[in-house]
């Protein structure tokens, strides 16, 4: 994970992309009270895995849906995926798509044909799986979020 995600305070545990706390319970995009520190959300067994909370402070992140076909990357995700630039780009939990986290203003979430974006009130699950010769670091994606 990019050290600009690990330090924040903001994960939550996971099941079913439901966000839980680490220790069970259900979390919420909204309450600061139900995340982790990256250290122990990362260590809890709780639900399936780890996600990242976005809460407005300037991060962001694409989520590009069924992208990836065969592993192979669609033309329209490969047009979002060269706007966003050298950033921490991973494959989601269902091995189809792609996050593309970075620095970025969405304000409301947005959607269009495969790809959402948000930066607040929204948790990601997060697996790790960087795609590519993804860069552990977090870019401005800005020019990536206004094609969407």
């Amino acid at each position: 994970m990019p050290l600009a995600m690990r330090r924040r305070a903001r994960w939550v545990r996971h099941r079913n992309k439901v966000p839980l706390t680490v220790g069970g319970a259900a979390a919420s995009s909204t309450n600061p009270t139900t995340w982790s520190e990256y250290d122990i959300a990362a260590t809890s067994s709780v639900g399936d895995g780890v996600g990242f909370v976005l809460n407005g402070d300037g991060l962001a992140c694409i989520d590009l849906d069924h992208c990836l076909i065969d592993g192979v990357l669609a033309d329209w995700a490969a047009e979002i995926l060269a706007a966003a630039g050298r950033t921490y780009v991973e494959v989601s939990p269902s091995g189809e798509g792609l996050h593309i986290f970075g620095l970025g203003e969405v304000g409301t979430g947005r959607r269009r044909s495969g790809a959402e974006c948000y930066d607040r009130a929204r948790y990601m699950t997060v697996t790790g799986a960087r795609y590519g010769g993804a860069p552990l670091r977090l870019a401005n994606i800005q020019s990536a979020i206004d094609l969407i």
